[in-house]
This record gives C-alpha cells, sequence and structure tokens, in this order.
C-alpha cells in the first residue's frame, strides 16, 4: 500500500503495523483547514481499525466505535461558510487493543465546544444538525408532544437564512442518529428526554419578552406557548422560571435583594442558559458513548485519532475562531517539534552525518497567546476586573504587545487586533470575548433546572466533585490519560475559572498525550473556497502547504532516516538472516553492520548511529520482505519434509492392501475355475436352443400372418358389396317417395283452388288491388334484382291482360269456371312469390345495414385505436431516444470534461514543476556567475522544450544541392581523386540503387495485390501488355544505357592513364579540369532523367493497379518478367562496382554514394506520400462540402421553425431579414473567395521570386567554388609530377566488403559533450532542413540503441540526461524563437515515439514492419525516461504556444475588429463617437491587417509542417490560438462602445469567415479551432438581429447560446445606432432579455480567460523510416560516429 498514492488507509495501515511491531502507542492527528475532510478523514481511519482489528468476541465494539461519528456530527457539526459539515468542537478517540491487537474498547475526549453557535449564527450558516433534523422529524407520532415545525418557525434555527443544505436528507440523517443511539445502549427513554431538552431550548429562543420603562424592565407573558413548552418539556415551574428569566437575585453582607434585568440583560441571560443546557447536554452524551465504548478486558495499547477544528478565518472573527486556531498553533508546534527539532536532535546525538533543515517556529505566536502577560492572561485579569469591558482588553492589548511582530493593530479600528498565525494573518473583534470568557449563567435558573420533574434534567445539573472515572487495571497503557473536560461543580463554584483558562489546560493534556505517543500525520487540503466539486485552486493549496509545514517536511522526508532499530533489536528480529559465522561473533554491532553491507547494497539507504541504525524509507520493509522470504522458505521446507513422510506412510499401506486384496481375489478366481466352465457351457446350450425355437416361430407367424390377410380382405369385400346394394336400394326409394310427394302436393291446391272459388265471389276487386300492389312491389325490386323485375313486369303485363279478358268476359257472358280457377291459382301463386321475395329483401337490407354499420363501427374504432397506438409508440420512441441521446451525450460530456480536467490539473503540475526547476537553474545560474564573472548575467527563462516526429516525412531534393554537396567533397578529397570517381558515382552508384529501391517497391506492391484480391484476371490484357511493352522498351534503354556508362568509364581510365603518362603543360591541365567540369554536368543531366524515367515508369504501373483491381497475377508476371530483364544489368553493374571499389572507398566516397541513393529514395517516397496527401484532401474537401450543406439545412430549418412561432408581422420582417443576411453572407463569400483568389496569386508570384533568388544564390556560389577549383588545379599541376613517380610503385587496391548497417552509432565516453554540442546545443534547423524531418532524433536513439546494445546502462543514463540537459538550455537560449522552439518540439516528439516503436512492447509494436522489429531495445526499459520525455513534450509545447501568441497577440484587435475589409463600411460611423483605435496611441505603424494576421498564421503552419511536427499537435496549437483570437477581441468588443454596431458586425462576421477560409484551406477543421470562434460568431449575429419586440428577444435568446447571459446584456447595452433611421436598445427589451435568459446557469463572468490553454495529447505515431536507411549528413559534423 506504500507504493500506492496518499491515502488514509495506508496512514491507519502504518499506524496499525507500528502499534504491532514496536509495542508502542500510536496517535494520528488529522489537521487542516476548516472545510478540508478531517472529520471524514477521522471517519475512514476508524473504519479501518474498525475493520482490521475487529473484535474477537461477540461484543460487537467495532460497530459501536463507528457508530459514535453520526452521533457526534449529529449534536458536534454544523453548517458555516467554508463547510457544510463543520465540527465545532474538537474530539480525541482512543481506540484500544489487546495482546493480540484486537479492538476491546474506545474513549472519546473532547475540546471547546462552539456554544455561541446555538443561539446566533452568521449568514449562510446553521446551527448544529441534531436541531434541524429534529424539525424535520416533528411529524412523527411520537414527537407530537415536542410542539414543533419547521426549522424556519424558530429563532435559533432560522438565523443564517437558508435552513437546508443540498444533498442531505434532515430526516433520513435522524434516523441514522437514532439507530447510532440504540447501539450504542441508550434506552429510549433517555433518547425521548434528549430531544425533549433540544425542544426545550428552541422554544427557549422564541420568548417574547417585553420591555418596560424604556427597557430598564421587562417580562414574560404568562400566556405564551413557547414558555409554556419549555416548562413542559424540562418538568419546571412556570411562574418560577417566568420570574427568574427577567429577574436576578443580588447577596450583600447583610441582605438580598432581588433586581429586575433590562432586555439587553434579559436576552442575555435567556441565550447564556440555552448555551449551558447544550453544553451540560453534550458533555452527557459524550459520557455516556464513553460508558458505552468501554471494556472491562485488559488494554495492552492503544491507537488515538485526533480530529480538531482547522484553521478558521471569517469575516468577522471572535472568541470561538481565536481558541481554535490557539489549538492549531499548538498542534503545529508539536508537529514541528516532531519532525523537525527532535528528528534532527535524534541525528545530532546517535552523531550521523546531517546537514540541520531550517524550518518556522511558531513559538513566538504560542508565547504571544499563553505566557505571562499574554493574550489570555489579560483577558482573564479583565474578567476579574468588576466593570471590565472589551474595550480596555483591547487597549491593554495594544500598549502590552504593540512591539510584537506576530501581533498588530488595525488602522481603522480600536476594538480589534491581528495575530499574524503559521498559515494567515487573521483580525479579531474583541467585542463579546470578556462575557464568552466568563461564560456566565445565574444560579437561580440553575437551581430551577435542578428541581426538575424529568429525572434527567436535574442530574445534567446536580452538584458533582470529580467526573466519573472509568477503573484501570494494572499494567494498562504506559501513558496516564486524563480527561480533558473539567469535572462539573457547583454553579457557584464552576465559573471561578474561565472558558481559556480551561482550554488551555485541556491543550496541555493533549499535547502530552500526543508527545507520549508515535504520532502520524494527515495533512487535509481545501480544493477550494467555494465549496465546489472537481475545482482545484494550486495557489490556495501551495499556500496550505507551506503553512503547514508539509514542503519542509518533504526536505527532511527526502534527506532523512525515518526508520531506526537499536543494535539489539535490530538483532534479534534479523537473526534469521544471519549466517552461521557472524553469529558466532561476540560484538552485535559488527555483526548488524556485516548483515547490512551484503544486503543493502547501496551504502546511502542507511548509517550506523552509536546505539541505533537508521534506515530510509521502505529499506525495513525491504529487509521484513527478506525475514518473511525467510520463513516462508523455512516453512516450506518443514512443509514439504511433513507431507512427503505422510504421503509415503499412506502409499505403504495402500500397497500392502492392495497386495493382499490380489492374493485373496487370484485364489477366489482359481477355485472358481470349473465353475465359470460348467456356466459356459449352460449358456452355449441356451443360446443354440433359443435360435432354433425362434426360427420355428417365424416360420409358424408368417404363416399365420399371410392366412389373416386374405381372410380379412374376403370379409371387407362382402361387406362393401352389401353397402353398395344399400346405397342402390335407397335411391330408388329417394326417387319414389319424392315422386309421391309431388302428386300428394297437386292434388292439395286443386282442392284449395275449388274452395277458394266458392268462399270469395268478388275477387275483381281484390284481383285489382293485387296488381297495385304487384306494381309497387315491382318498381322496388328493381333495384335489387334484375332478372326478378323482368318477370315481375311479365306477369304485370299477363294479369293486365287476363283483366281485358276477365272484363269482357264479364260485360258478355261469365266464363267457364275451370278457366277462372286456373287464372286465380296463378295469381295466388304470383302473390305468394312477390310476398317471398320482399321477405327476403327486408331481411337481406336490414341484414347488411346491420353489418355494415358494425363494420362502419369496428373500423372507426380499430383506426382510433391504431391512431393512439402510433401515437404513444411515435411518443415512447422519441422520448426514449431523446432520453439516450440525452444520457449518452450527458455522460460522454461529463467523461470528457473530467479527462480534460485531469489532464489540465496534470499539465499544470507539470509546467509549476518546471517552473520551479527553471527557477532553480536560474538562481544557481547566478550563483555561479557571481562567483566567477560578477558582472555578466543570463537572462532567466522559465520555459523548456521538447519534440515530436512526423510519418510523413518531406524530403527536397535538387539539382543544386546534389552539386553542392559533390563540390564540398571534391573539396575535401582533393582534386586526383575526384577527377577519377565522380563520374563513376554520380552515373552508377546512383543508378543501381535506384533500380534496386524500385525492385523493392514493386515486389512489396506486388505481395500487397496478392493478398487483396484474385477477381477476374483477363479484362485488362491489353491494358497491362502496353505496359509490359513499355517496360521492355524501358529495359532495353536502360541496357544502352548501361552499356555506354561502361564505354564512358573505359574512356575515362584511357584519358587518365594518357594524362599519367605524357608530360603535358598547363593547357593539358586545363583540359583535363574542363573535362571533368563537364563530365560533372553531364552526370546531373542524366541523373535528373533517370529519375524522371523511374518515376514515369513507376506511376505507369501504379496507374494501372489502381484502375483495376483485377489482373494481378499478369502485373505478377510483368514485373517477374521486367525483374529477370533487369538482373543482367544490376549483376554487370554489380561486377564494375565490385571492380572499382577500391576506387571508390579508398577516400570515403562511398558516403557520398550512399547519401546519392537515400535522396532518390527520399523523392520515391515523397511522390507516395504526395498522392497519399492529394487524395485525403480530395475526401476531406467532400466530408467538408456535405458537412457545410448539413449545417445549412439545419439553420435553414432552425429559422423556419422560428418563424413559425412568430407572429405574421414579425415573419415578415424576420424574412426580411433572414434574406438579407443571406445576401450578405454570399456577398462576403464571393469577396472572400476573390480575396483568396488574389492571396493566391501574390503567394505563387513571390514563390517564383523567392526560387528565383534562390538561383541566383546558387549561381553566385558556384561561380566562387569555381574559382577555388581553379586555384586547385593550379596545384594540382604542381602534385603532377610526385603523382608520376609514384604511378609505378601503387599496388592494386584491396577491395573491402561492406557490411550491413544495424542502425547503431557508437560513440566513445569522452565524446559526448561533442554529440550533445554538435546536435543539439549549436545545432540550427536550417542545417537539416534538406534531409530527413527529425534527424537528430533519430541519431540519439540510433546512439541509445547501441548502449544497449553494449548493455551500458551508465552511458545509456549519462547519454539520456545529457539530451534533456541539452534540449533545457537550447531552448532557454531560445525562448523566444518559434522556428527553434517548433523543431525541438518535432524532435522530442519524434525520439519519444522511437522510445515507444523501439521498446519491445507488444501494443507499440503493431505497425512495424519485420526490419523495424529487430531494431528493439534488448536489455533496458525507458519507461521512466518515456515519462521524464512526455513532460519535457509538455513544457515545449506551453512554450511554443507562449512564443505563438505573443507574436499574435498586438494583432488580434487591429487585424479582426478594426480591419476594414468591406469596402463602403469605413464611411459609416456610431452616431455622437469618433472612430477609435486601439494602437492610435502608438502609432499606424503598429496597426495590422487581417491579411497580415492570416499571413502571420501560415508562416507557423508552414514551419510546423516543414519540420515534421505531428499533424495531431499542429491542430491543437491552432485550436489553441484560435481560442485566444475569440477571447481578446470578445473582450476587447465587450470594453468598447464604439465598436458595438451593425457595421461592425458585419465587418467582424465577413473577418471570421476569412479564418474559417483560412482552417478550411489548410484542412483544420477537424481540430476544434472554428469552434473557439462560435461565441465571436453569435457576438456578431447579435449587432445584426432587430432589437425591438418580444419575438426578437426569443430569437437572440435561442442564437446566442455561446455567450453568457452578462455577455449579451453587455452588447446591448453598448449598442449604438448608425444613423438617425436605427433606435437605440430599449431598458424593457434588456429585461426582457434578463427574462428569458434566467434559467441558465451562467458563471458570474464577464470576460474571456485569454489565457487558458487547453490539454496537450501526444499521439503515438510510429515512424516508417527504418534505422539502417538514415544518412548523415556531413554538415553535422559528426564524423566520430561509427556506424555499426
Amino acid at each position: 500500500m506504500g507504493d500506492m498514492d496518499p491515502h488514509i488507509f495506508a496512514v491507519a495501515e502504518e499506524a496499525y503495523k507500528q502499534m504491532a511491531r514496536d509495542e508502542k502507542n500510536q496517535s494520528i492527528i488529522v489537521s487542516g483547514e476548516s472545510g478540508a475532510g478531517k472529520t471524514v478523514s477521522a471517519k475512514y481511519a476508524m473504519r479501518f481499525f474498525a475493520t482490521v482489528g475487529g473484535s474477537a468476541s461477540d461484543t460487537n465494539i467495532e460497530a459501536k466505535v463507528l457508530a459514535s461519528s453520526p452521533i457526534m456530527e449529529a449534536i458536534g457539526n454544523a453548517k458555516t461558510t467554508r463547510n457544510d459539515n463543520s465540527s465545532r468542537f474538537g474530539k480525541y478517540i482512543q481506540i484500544g487493543f489487546d495482546k493480540k491487537y484486537h479492538i476491546i474498547g474506545a474513549n472519546m475526549r473532547t475540546y471547546l465546544l462552539e456554544k455561541s453557535r446555538v443561539v446566533f449564527q452568521a449568514e449562510d450558516e446553521r446551527n448544529y444538525h441534531i436541531f434541524y433534523q429534529l424539525c424535520a422529524s416533528s411529524s412523527l407520532p411520537e414527537f407530537k408532544d415536542l410542539g414543533l415545525t419547521c426549522a424556519e418557525d424558530f429563532f435559533y434555527t432560522s438565523q443564517g437564512g437558508d435552513t437546508s443544505i443540498d444533498g442531505v436528507d434532515d430526516a433520513a440523517d435522524f434516523e441514522k442518529t437514532r439507530h447510532a443511539f440504540t447501539l450504542l445502549g441508550v434506552k429510549e427513554s433517555h433518547q425521548m428526554t434528549i430531544f425533549r431538552i433540544i425542544a426545550a431550548i428552541l422554544h427557549l429562543g422564541n420568548l417574547e419578552i417585553q420591555g418596560e420603562r424604556d427597557g430598564e424592565a421587562c417580562s414574560v407573558s404568562s400566556e405564551d406557548e413557547h414558555l409554556s413548552s419549555f416548562c413542559s418539556l424540562l418538568g419546571v415551574e412556570h411562574s418560577q422560571m417566568q420570574h427568574w428569566l427577567c429577574h436576578r437575585k443580588l447577596v450583600t453582607t447583610a441582605e438580598t435583594l432581588v433586581k429586575s434585568m433590562s432586555l439587553h440583560q434579559v436576552e442575555n441571560a435567556r441565550n447564556a442558559l440555552a448555551k449551558h443546557i447544550y453544553a451540560q447536554l453534550f458533555t452527557w452524551i459524550v459520557q455516556h458513548i464513553n460508558v458505552a465504548l468501554h471494556s472491562t478486558v485488559r488494554q495492552h495499547s492503544f491507537i488515538g485519532v485526533l480530529d480538531i477544528y482547522g484553521f478558521e478565518t471569517f469575516e468577522v472573527n471572535s472568541f470561538e475562531q481565536f481558541c481554535i486556531n490557539y489549538a492549531n498553533e499548538k498542534l503545529q508546534q508539536q508537529f514541528n517539534s516532531h519532525v523537525f527539532k527532535l528528528e534532527q536532535e535524534e541525528y545530532m546525538k546517535e552523531e550521523i552525518s546531517w546537514t540541520l533543515i531550517e524550518f518556522y517556529d511558531n513559538q513566538p505566536c504560542i508565547d504571544l497567546i499563553e505566557a505571562k502577560l499574554g493574550i489570555l492572561d489579560l483577558l482573564d485579569e479583565e474578567c476579574k476586573v468588576p466593570k471590565g469591558t472589551d474595550q480596555n482588553w483591547a487597549q491593554k492589548l495594544y500598549d502590552r504587545h504593540g512591539a510584537s511582530q506576530h501581533f498588530q493593530k488595525p488602522r481603522m479600528s480600536n476594538t480589534s487586533f491581528i495575530i499574524l498565525h503559521f498559515a494567515d494573518k487573521v483580525e479579531y473583534q474583541s467585542e463579546g470575548f470578556l462575557e464568552k470568557n466568563r461564560d456566565t449563567v445565574y444560579e437561580e435558573q440553575i437551581n430551577i433546572l435542578k428541581n426538575s420533574k424529568v429525572k434527567m434534567v436535574a442530574d445534567l445539573f446536580q452538584e458533582e466533585e470529580a467526573a466519573p472515572a472509568v477503573p484501570v487495571r494494572k499494567g494498562a497503557p504506559r501513558i496516564n490519560v486524563r480527561s480533558a473536560t473539567p469535572p462539573f461543580k457547583a454553579a457557584n463554584k464552576e465559573h471561578r475559572k474561565t472558558v481559556g483558562h480551561q482550554f488551555r489546560n485541556s491543550l496541555r493534556l493533549l499535547m502530552e498525550t500526543l508527545n507520549a505517543t508515535t504520532p502520524h500525520y494527515v495533512r487535509c487540503i481545501k480544493p477550494n473556497d467555494e465549496k465546489l466539486p472537481f475545482k482545484f485552486d494550486p495557489k490556495r493549496a501551495v499556500q496550505q502547504l507551506r503553512a503547514c509545514g508539509v514542503l519542509e517536511t518533504i526536505r527532511i522526508s527526502a534527506a532523512a532516516f525515518p526508520s531506526r532499530w537499536s543494535y539489539p533489536d535490530f538483532f534479534n528480529r534479523y537473526r534469521v538472516l544471519m549466517n552461521k559465522r557472524d553469529l558466532s561473533k561476540n560484538d552485535k554491532k559488527q555483526i548488524c553492520q556485516t548483515l547490512l553491507k551484503d544486503l543493502i547494497k547501496d551504502p546511502d539507504k542507511f548509517q550506523f548511529g552509536r546505539t541505533k541504525i537508521f534506515f530510509r524509507a521502505g529499506q525495513v520493509a525491504y529487509l521484513e520482505k527478506l525475514r518473511a522470504d525467510k520463513f516462508r522458505a523455512a516453512t516450506i521446507m518443514i512443509q514439504k519434509t511433513v507431507r512427503g513422510w505422510l504421503q509415503r506412510a499412506k502409499y505403504q499401506r495402500l500397497r500392502r492392501a492392495a497386495l493382499a486384496l490380489q492374493r485373496f481375489a487370484r485364489g477366489h478366481l482359481a477355485r472358481r475355475w470349473n465353475l465359470r466352465r460348467t456356466r459356459a457351457a449352460i449358456i452355449l446350450q441356451k443360446q443354440y436352443r433359443m435360435v432354433r425355437m425362434r426360427r420355428a416361430f417365424l416360420r409358424v407367424r408368417n404363416a399365420t400372418l399371410t392366412i389373416q390377410a386374405f381372410a380379412r380382405g374376403m370379409f371387407v369385400r362382402r361387406i362393401y358389396h352389401q353397402m353398395l346394394t344399400e346405397h342402390k336400394a335407397a335411391v330408388l326409394q329417394k326417387h319414389v317417395r319424392g315422386w309421391l310427394a309431388r302428386l300428394r302436393l297437386r292434388r292439395a291446391r286443386a282442392r284449395s283452388a275449388q274452395h277458394l272459388k266458392k268462399l270469395n265471389i268478388g275477387m275483381e276487386n281484390k284481383v285489382v288491388q293485387l296488381q297495385r300492389k304487384v306494381d309497387e312491389q315491382n318498381k322496388e325490386n328493381k333495384l335489387l334484382n334484375e332478372q326478378l323485375s323482368m318477370l315481375t313486369s311479365a306477369h304485370s303485363s299477363e294479369v293486365e291482360k287476363l283483366k281485358k279478358e276477365l272484363q269482357q268476359y264479364q260485360q258478355s257472358q261469365r266464363g267457364d269456371g275451370k278457366q277462372l280457377l286456373s287464372l286465380q291459382e296463378e295469381m295466388e301463386q304470383l302473390r305468394m312469390e312477390l310476398e317471398r321475395a320482399h321477405g327476403e329483401r327486408e331481411v337481406m337490407e336490414d341484414s347488411h345495414g346491420k353489418e355494415r354499420d358494425l363494420l362502419r363501427k369496428r373500423i372507426s374504432d380499430l383506426e382510433e385505436e391504431n391512431a393512439l397506438l402510433k401515437r404513444e409508440k411515435e411518443e415512447l420512441n422519441n422520448s426514449i431516444l431523446y432520453e439516450f441521446a440525452q444520457n449518452t451525450v450527458e455522460e460522454n460530456t461529463q467523461m470528457k470534461k473530467e479527462l480534460e480536467e485531469e489532464r489540465s490539473r496534470y499539465q499544470n503540475l507539470v509546467k509549476e514543476y518546471a517552473s520551479l526547476e527553471q527557477r532553480y537553474d536560474n538562481l544557481r545560474d547566478e550563483i555561479t556567475i557571481m562567483k566567477h564573472t560578477p558582472g555578466h548575467r543570463r537572462n532567466p527563462s522559465n520555459q523548456s522544450s521538447l519534440e515530436s516526429d512526423s510519418n510523413n516525412p518531406s524530403i527536397c531534393t535538387s539539382e543544386v544541392g546534389d552539386t553542392e554537396d559533390v563540390i564540398q567533397q571534391v573539396e575535401e578529397i582533393g582534386m586526383e581523386k575526384a577527377a577519377m570517381d565522380m563520374t563513376l558515382f554520380l552515373k552508377l552508384q546512383k543508378r543501381v540503387r535506384e533500380l534496386e529501391l524500385e525492385r523493392k517497391k514493386l515486389q512489396a506492391q506486388l505481395e500487397k495485390k496478392e493478398q487483396e484480391s484474385k477477381k477476374s484476371q483477363a479484362r485488362d490484357i491489353p491494358e497491362i501488355r502496353g505496359v509490359l511493352e513499355e517496360s521492355c522498351g524501358k529495359r532495353q534503354e536502360l541496357e544502352s544505357e548501361n552499356k555506354k556508362l561502361k564505354n564512358e568509364l573505359n574512356e575515362l581510365r584511357k584519358a587518365i592513364a594518357d594524362h599519367a603518362t605524357q608530360n603535358n603543360s598547363c593547357s593539358d591541365v586545363q583540359d583535363s579540369y574542363n573535362l571533368l567540369l563537364n563530365q560533372l554536368k553531364s552526370a546531373n543531366e542524366e541523373l535528373e532523367v533517370r529519375k524522371e524515367e523511374v518515376l514515369i515508369l513507376r506511376s505507369q504501373i501504379m496507374k494501372a493497379a489502381q484502375q483495376k483491381e483485377t489482373g494481378k497475377d499478369m502485373v505478377k508476371e510483368k514485373v517477374m518478367n521486367f525483374l529477370s530483364h533487369i538482373s543482367p544489368i544490376l549483376v554487370e553493374t554489380h561486377w564494375l562496382k565490385t571492380e572499382d571499389w577500391g576506387y571508390l572507398n579508398e577516400d570515403g566516397e562511398l558516403g557520398l554514394a550512399y547519401q546519392g541513393l537515400k535522396q532518390v529514395a527520399r523523392l520515391l517516397e515523397a511522390q507516395l506520400q504526395e498522392q497519399k496527401r492529394e487524395h485525403e484532401e480530395e475526401v476531406e474537401a467532400l466530408r467538408n462540402e456535405m458537412d457545410l450543406m448539413q449545417e445549412e439545412l439545419e439553420k435553414q430549418q432552425q429559422a423556419f421553425l422560428q418563424s413559425l412561432q412568430l407572429s405574421p408581422e414579425a415573419k415578415v420582417d424576420f424574412g426580411l431579414q433572414q434574406e438579407i443576411t443571406r445576401l450578405t453572407n454570399e456577398n462576403l463569400l464571393f469577396l472572400g473567395l476573390m480575396l483568396g483568389v488574389f492571396l493566391t496569386v501574390s503567394s505563387v508570384f513571390q514563390d517564383l521570386k523567392e526560387l528565383l533568388e534562390k538561383l541566383e544564390k546558387n549561381e553566385k556560389k558556384l561561380k566562387k567554388q569555381l574559382k577555388i577549383y581553379r586555384k586547385k588545379v593550379q596545384d594540382f599541376e604542381g602534385d603532377l609530377c610526385e603523382w608520376r613517380s609514384r604511378e609505378g610503385n601503387m599496388q592494386m587496391a584491396v577491395q573491402r566488403k561492406e557490411k550491413d548497417f544495424q542502425g547503431m552509432l557508437e560513440y566513445c565516453k569522452e565524446d559526448e559533450p561533442r554529440l550533445i554540442r554538435n546536435l543539439i546545443t549549436d545545432l540550427k534547423p536550417q542545417a537539416v532542413s534538406a534531409t530527413v524531418p527529425c534527424l537528430p532524433a533519430y541519431i540519439l536513439y540510433m546512439c541509445i540503441r547501441h548502449a544497449d546494445y553494449i548493455n551500458d546502462d551508465q552511458k545509456l543514463n549519462s547519454l539520456l540526461t545529457s539530451t534533456i540537459n541539452g534540449l533545457k538550455k537550447v531552448l532557454k537560449k531560445h525562448h523566444n524563437d518559434f522556428e527553434m522552439t517548433s523543431f525541438w518540439l518535432a524532435n522530442t516528439c519524434r525520439l519519444l515515439h522511437c522510445l515507444k516503436q523501439y521498446s519491445g512492447e507488444e501494443c507499440f509494436m503493431t505497425q512495424n514492419t519485420a526490419k523495424q522489429n529487430e531494431h528493439c531495445l534488448q536489455n533496458f526499459d525507458l519507461v521512466e525516461y518515456r515519462h521524464a520525455f512526455s513532460q519535457l513534450s509538455i513544457q515545449i509545447y506551453q512554450q511554443l504556444i507562449n512564443v505563438a501568441e505573443t507574436i499574435l497577440h498586438p494583432m488580434i484587435v487591429s487585424a479582426v475588429l478594426e480591419d476594414e475589409s468591406i469596402p463602403g463600411l469605413s464611411s459609416v460611423k456610431p452616431l455622437g463617437y469618433r472612430k477609435y483605435s486601439s494602437n492610435s496611441a502608438e502609432g499606424d505603424n503598429n496597426s495590422y491587417t487581417l491579411d497580415e494576421m492570416i499571413h502571420q498564421l501560415n508562416t507557423f503552419h508552414s514551419i510546423m509542417c516543414d519540420q515534421g511536427l505531428d499533424p495531431e499537435i499542429i491542430q491543437q496549437v491552432f485550436k489553441q490560438l484560435f481560442y485566444m483570437i475569440n477571447a481578446v477581441t470578445l473582450n476587447n468588443l465587450l470594453l468598447r462602445k464604439d465598436v458595438c454596431s451593425w457595421n461592425t458586425g458585419m465587418q467582424l462576421r465577413f473577418n471570421i469567415s476569412q479564418l474559417e477560409e483560412w482552417l478550411r484551406g489548410k484542412n483544420l477543421q477537424q481540430s476544434g479551432a472554428a469552434k473557439t470562434l462560435e461565441p465571436l460568431i453569435q457576438a456578431a449575429q447579435l449587432l445584426q438581429l432587430k432589437k425591438k419586440t418580444s419575438e426578437d428577444a426569443n430569437a437572440i435568446c435561442s442564437l446566442c447560446t455561446s455567450l453568457m447571459t452578462q455577455q449579451i446584456v453587455k452588447i446591448l447595452n453598448l449598442y449604438t445606432p448608425v444613423n438617425e433611421f436605427e433606435e437605440r436598445v430599449t431598458v424593457t427589451f434588456i429585461r426582457n432579455i434578463q427574462v428569458n435568459l434566467k434559467e441558465r446557469n451562467d458563471p458570474p463572468q464577464l470576460l474571456l480567460d485569454f489565457k487558458h490553454v487547453f490539454p496537450v495529447q501526444f499521439p503515438y505515431n510510429p515512424s516508417a523510416i527504418t534505422l539502417d536507411s538514415i544518412h548523415l549528413p556531413a554538415s553535422l559534423k559528426l564524423d566520430f560516429l561509427n556506424k555499426v
């Protein structure tokens, strides 16, 4: 646990272990300011002891110890302005342990309860928690008799204002308090009495005291309900209490007088009585807690936990704060005495090497308070004076201690005094000191309480000669602990000793207890003074650390020896670690010294004193581990032997038993042999008989089944024939019976017709009526059935005919009866059919109507239910989605915020550490300078540096650069070697290297394409054949070029041989020199041509591969053919290279050849990176366009929704306003585009101009070098003769094979300062601008890798330490240079990435190649150095931000706010104001335009990109810079009235759009820089919006979401009309805005903090460059490094 972060459990564990190990009593002193967390820390410490040292019996004493905390917090804690749960008393809890270190009991002592809080609370403070808990639970049935209501109704609980605490449930806390009382054994009756006393105190505070005779006398009404409640709750007489509350008794020698008291005196007496009652109740509860925690078991040792009030300072500080701060002074003195004085005296006594540490001693301040004639003595003396006053006491303090350095008198007060405490300077008001020190309570009131009917109330105020003592057994603790609470005496004696005197004595007893134990300190640091979570004030924390001596403690702990052993104790405990030879010696001191030298190799970890051995932190734990390991090994050996013996004995018993069983079993089996043989025979017979019988059974069964089948078939067929016959008979019967039935029916109808003829004579009229009915029914039936209508009409026509015939027949004569009968029958039949059809129609219509109504009703019900379900479903889905999205967003926002705050806090600590370290370096440098050169001083700097790398190395090569390198080599090695090997180097070596590199890249691409896809191969055969033909042509050209190079080489050799044999004049030398220059020039041209050819060939192959994903096998065949054709060229070239190897490597030209190869590789890699970057830029541009369109769509939707909520007139105005804004944005965008085009053309022209200047400069340089060569040629002429004489004696050069470069650089230890100087201190960024980005980082890592390879830890540590120190020095020197800071930030980050990439950890090796994995570190783990480089990176990043902000800050206001980029707006000015410029006082030369600021941003961006800084870090840099631009501009806008106008808003919006366009042009949209400008954009829109109606106010509130309420109101107040047509913003409109924004919880802050720095993140970016491909340029002067 000691290795983890500081925790209260670690301190408790250390105290518990020391008590068990050293058998000494321990104390844990929890200290700190009010609200720092002392009470909670003490509770956690007791919880630890209760868990670790739980009771061994069933007494549950540890639960009782923990249960005392809720009770003491309820009756002793209250809310203050500093803390919501502030302890208003001090307590020392003494937890007792037995010999087995189990908790057996506890004891509690309290100090100075703040009684004045019972009757008075300051603003925003509360009384003790128990009052509010009881009021919150007043509705319970058992508390109905108390007469309580809410806390706001009582004077003693409502003086502070708000009676509640956020997040605290007083009713729930009251239940916990009652449960704790029950757990500690307090009876239910006693609990109710306690609550009655507390309620009585509340009623006492609400007494209405009525003044009489101008306040000289007063009285309390007998009908006062609060007085009645007070008397009934405490069980005292109503009349006596009413009388003595307003009168007091004066006792003289002659008589006793009763005198009335004034209104002020009565109120003071009432308050004094309330405080005394609560104090006595507090003492009674503490005593009963101690009785409950007491144990009769013998106490072996104890651990005390001191939780005392912290240092306090309020606006009004009185007697309580004085005593509290006095107690903290005593505790601080004890801390100093233990940590500093006693510790250092012990070191001096033991005569060990030690340097004394100075520390702050607060003894003078304590003497000022408690010494003779100190503040307390003068206070007691003034209390004894009959008419002593606070003013007289204050005057005595001024006279007595005015000259003390810890005492001051305020300038504007004669009743206050200031004491300089160890933590802070506190001003005390002397008013009330004498009254609180006397603590006067009238005897008459106490006598009334003594006579109470309630036994517990009477016992509280009875006389006691001494406090109840707890019995102590023999051999109990070595410390005689006395009670800190003075014994309660009679009323006339208890106030002889003042409160200050009692408190001083209790502190003295506490100091004796603490000094007799081993103290452990817990320093609680208060993060802020606002009681806010997740807010840390560093200055406030440092102030507390410095005040409580923690900084000095850290110093002494780092250099001190916290653990110590006497020689005998050490010998007895660790003798198990000694060998027999050492134990045979008699000198124990010598034995201990020998043992420690063998076990602890570092002699600085311990020291030998005269009688003790001193250890540094952690060493005793190490020895304990060795001792435990020794015991564990011995235990394991004993266990192993015993367990082996037991297992062997068990095995032997089992073996003997197994042998016996086998013996008996085998004998039994032998006896049963005959039985087995007989049984086998029986089984064989059984099986044979079974088979025979089964076969017979199967034959009978098959025959039976056959017979059954035929018989059943016969029976079924018989049944079928019978059924068929019966069916035919049934059919005949059916037809016969039908015919008979029809015959009977006809006869019945004939009989019915004749009968009707006789009965109905006047049938004609009935026939007419029936005819009418038939017509009506026919009309109705036409709609239902067309056929029925046709039949009805036919029948009606027939009826008409019959009617006419009937009429004719009646007129002429009566016709035949038979004819009439037939007609009547037909009519009757037709009538019946019509009636049946009509009935069926009605039934069908009714049923149809009912079904239709039911269906319609059902459909409507289903539709309504479906709609309701849909609405509910949509509402539920929307609510779920909204809640889920809101919760997710809130959780993500909270986590990001916590992460950012934690990262910001860590980086601030790093920054503070760097500043302190820098300050220390500066002081050390100044001291050194003062000693040696007093007249010279260095400018201090608080900056440090670090670097990063880039995955996209931008490598530039040029013909001029190559030529310069070649010419430089010529100067170094001489003209004779350059003339022979220059053309060969430029034409052969680079060409071979290029072809090898191209082959490797093609092979890698081929393998990648084979893995991706294996689809159709024949689609692109023509294209691939074309590429193959082009490749063959290129191959032929390369072969011809190779032959041409061979011929030129032979010609060159022949020319050199001819020159060597002939003795020519100076003209011949001049010709050879010219030939050399021509060959050099032609070689450069050929090099460029070959580079272009390789690039063209590569681009064609890549194009074919990108267009189609198919045909990979054809590509493979083509590439293999190409490689097979090129291989002869490579062989021939290699032969040439081998043949002339001696010439190439003879004088160091091989390095130059390697550089040329690298330049070609860089060019190819740059082309690849450029293509990749262009593709990513196109994709990013498309995404940005989509985002912009999406944002525009959202804005339009938001505007549409806003317009729907407005009135018709407001809609028209809003629409016009939106249209004006749209047109304005389009015009601004057009102007921005035109300006961008102009800037682009200007930048191109500027680039061309710079290129021209560079070419001219190179030309001049070449001319100068040409003159140097001419001079060297003249020198060459003199040496020519000597060269010819040596030619005959020349021998063949021995060719040396080059070893493979493993990516390591070796150097001597003596060259380390030279390496740091050349690579860091004196290095300029321009010196490595044409090489691999972050080249110094790669070189340093290769040196680190070599130190790891040879396993030299000292060399490795020295190199890394020197690197860090060198980086700090160079950045301290160039603390204002942006380019230098950016350069080393890139290199430091790249070195950090290399340490991660090659660390061997799997999480960092996912993107490594096989070659890169071979370069990993093998012997050392550099995690700590990685952490150091990470901190250094943060410091360099902060320095980079500071430098950039220093450059940009003067430009911001004039460029963004005052620059008038839009024509036409400059002539319009606000009415009544002249144009104001922030730079007018400085002159026009210091004003900047927006173009200049953008140019500066371009400069920053190009510098960081060129130096290979990570893109993520670049984005964070510009996010920080744009935040500063936003903050500075917005702050200036809020402070200037002349710029708050519509024109400024238009101009500001245009300038912001230019900055956003610049971000899009640099692909920095994802950096979050544009989001930081959102407040400024909304401020510009606020200036342009309409500001009249309530709809405008709502639109402003919904739009300005990033601006705070105060900022919106400030801009509206400062808004100035441009012309007479525009009006100022009315006060009503501003108030409407404030009402709408009232729900926001914005901080009360107007201006933005432009110094705020976002926490930086360094993402891991591995490099694709292998170490063996790194080239060391000669310009770095690192020739002392050897490649390995």
